[in-house]
């Protein structure tokens, strides 16, 4: 009894341990393995001692193989074939060319500066080819680099994670077994690739057709299905052939993702959800047997041997690997910094490690301390500063653009339309058909279709876009519809129409900007842009008047005749929400509502009004403070 407490008080701790790790990764916006390790390293035996993961015994090693598992399976849903295919010679390149030049670059820096012996230091350079998704991937969230270079990194750290373990073990291997035949090393390598890639593939397709076909099954349990699947497949491909089941997960995930399988959102959301669990304990456990004194056993050749790892090596691989490519220098030079080892090097190693020793091998120990030093290097040094390469060199990538706009009707068709004329995808949602035909003749895309069904909004590609606006003439459902789009997809900017104070209830609107003004009376101003009742308008901030032109626009608000729609800054487009705090220069794109027949002409100049021509986009007339503040509140009140 006794014994089984202090394993579930070890396994507690660092689920709990882990989780405040993310959590605090989070508010301080770094790469979370960079405290897991300081966290796991503080809390094992060179720290206070409070965890103890030798205690686990062979349990460790099941938790990492599962664990592991997940979290590969996560990085090939990840993977976008058509995304791949843009680089997809240079992506072979980094996993075959890419493969070799960091195995033998790794290996003799380890043993010529390291003072390892070769067989040792090919051992650590097999170990440390991966990068590793669980690094790269929440990595390049922050600092939304380039796509191109962005897809070419996940792509390196998914696909490389299985060849770089089997290529391990393969090595391992002929240690133990003291076979040096070249040509037995690649033929179990292929044979790992082979038999795993076989599994993965008849497995994802197996999962695929779960999702689509077993519609008895709830969304919840189909996820439980899938998971007992992919440690099924694990387990077989381990049994068939050892350690071909990494091979197996990242195929798996990856046949799986690009098998057009309805709601693969929930699941993606779901293996997130336990990839980060099984990071956050895996890192915080293999952290917690690390020996500090080990590490800095290891002297200054080990430390030269990753300073040549990350400033000799990487650069000359991704020289070779991206030769004939159309990136440029400053992707390259990118490229060549960010190379993050993460949980699947720590995980090898560790086992490595206890492998090694159990054979009676020297050096366990010291690859366990060298791999951990990368780890250290790679992340706190590339991850750190990571955000700041990529804005020095001027990588990163633009703001998302283009708007799916819900509900069709005058006032979401002019809104439309100056988003059409900026290039940009627009793509309109109504279950109404009387409302599409004005769209249509705007070549405007229009799906028939209620919102509330995700799938229809994954059809719209709200997943790529920058802006969602639930603008139909029922409140209480607009606002659903930007939560439920906030919390599936997650775009840039959720905006809706509905009837709430903007202050209130901020915890439950963070996610969902009120759109123009409070309680806009959408179907009051669809009549007026009807009956041409209505002016476009806009004003540019300038520095002199810029206090003036605020209180003018604030006022017409106020009084409800003036609406103000679009914000141009820095020339982008967005929807202007409640609560924008409006600054220099920007562009105030409005409607101005005519509330009796002479009014339009005093503003304008003009004899008369006439109605708004939604086929083409209207012209916008730039209106001056002097003629803004024509409008007094005593004007605006007549009829």
């Amino acid at each position: 009894m006794e014994a089984s407490f202090e394993i579930t008080l070890q396994m507690v701790t660092a689920v709990v341990a882990g989780i405040s790790a993310q959590v605090l990764a989070a508010y301080l916006r770094v790469p979370s393995i960079v405290l897991l390790l300081l966290l796991g390293i503080l809390l094992g035996s060179d720290g206070i001692g409070l965890l103890h993961p030798h205690m686990l015994g062979m349990g460790l090693e099941v938790i990492v193989a599962l664990a592991t598992a997940i979290i590969l399976f996560e990085g090939g849903l990840n993977l976008d074939l058509r995304e791949l295919g843009r680089v997809s010679v240079s992506l072979q390149l980094l996993v075959t060319l890419g493969t070799l030049v960091t195995l033998l670059g790794g290996s003799m820096a380890a043993h010529w500066l390291g003072e390892f012996p070769w067989n040792i230091a090919f051992l650590y350079a097999s170990i440390i080819v991966v990068t590793g998704p669980t690094v790269i991937n929440p990595l390049l969230k922050q600092i939304n680099v380039d796509r191109q270079v962005a897809t070419l990194l996940e792509g390196e750290g998914v696909l490389i994670d299985p060849v770089g373990a089997i290529l391990a073990f393969v090595v391992l291997d002929t240690i133990l077994n003291g076979d040096a035949d070249p040509l037995n090393a690649i033929f179990g390598l292929l044979m790992r690739l082979g038999v795993g890639g076989t599994i993965g593939a008849a497995g994802g397709y197996l999962m695929s057709l779960i999702f689509k076909r077993a519609n008895f099954l709830s969304f919840e349990l189909k996820n439980l299905v899938v998971l007992a699947i992919l440690w099924g497949l694990f387990t077989l491909a381990q049994t068939i052939r050892s350690e071909s089941g990494v091979m197996t997960t990242v195929i798996a995930g990856a046949v799986f993702a690009n098998s057009s399988v309805p709601e693969e959102r929930l699941l993606r959301h779901f293996k997130g959800q336990l990839t980060i669990l099984s990071v956050s304990v895996l890192f915080i456990l293999l952290a917690a047997d690390l020996s500090i004194a080990s590490v800095f056993a290891l002297g200054w050749g080990s430390l030269l041997t990753v300073l040549v790892l990350m400033f000799v090596v990487r650069p000359i691989n991704i020289l070779l690997c991206t030769w004939n490519s159309d990136l440029n220098w400053r992707q390259k030079l990118f490229l060549s910094w960010v190379a993050p080892r993460g949980i699947v090097a720590a995980s090898v190693a560790s086992l490595f490690a206890i492998s090694l020793t159990q054979r009676g091998i020297n050096g366990g120990d010291a690859i366990k301390a060298l791999v951990f030093l990368t780890i250290i290097m790679t992340v706190v040094c590339q991850g750190l500063t990571a955000g700041q390469i990529a804005k020095w060199l001027q990588i990163t990538s633009k703001e998302a653009t283009g708007a799916v706009i819900v509900g069709c009707n005058p006032l979401s068709l002019l809104i439309a339309r100056f988003f059409q004329e900026r290039g940009e995808n627009v793509v309109m949602i109504d279950t109404d058909p009387d409302c599409f035909a004005q769209a249509e003749a705007q070549n405007l895309r229009v799906i028939a279709s209620s919102a509330l069904d995700t799938a229809v909004l994954e059809e719209a590609g709200l997943a790529s876009m920058g802006t969602f606006l639930a603008m139909t003439s029922n409140g209480e459902v607009n606002f659903v519809l930007a939560q439920r789009a906030a919390e599936e997809f997650s775009p840039p900017r959720v905006l809706a129409v509905y009837p709430r104070d903007p202050q209130a209830n901020s915890s439950v609107t963070s996610k969902v900007n009120q759109a123009f003004v409070s309680d806009l009376a959408i179907k009051t101003w669809n009549e007026y842009l009807n009956d041409g009742r209505v002016k476009l308008g806009t004003t540019t901030l300038n520095e002199l008047e810029f206090a003036s032109q605020q209180d003018h626009i604030q006022e017409k608000i106020r009084t409800g005749i003036l609406v103000p729609l679009l914000l141009e800054r820095e020339q982008r487009l967005q929807v202007m929400p409640v609560n924008q705090e409006w600054e220099v220069g920007d562009r105030i794109i409005y409607l101005l509502h005519d509330p009796r027949p002479n009014l339009l002409k005093r503003l304008s100049g003009g004899s008369k009004s006439t109605r708004l021509p939604l086929e083409t986009l209207p012209e916008v007339e730039e209106v001056p403070l002097a003629k803004l503040a024509q409008l007094s509140t005593s004007e605006a009140a007549g009829s």
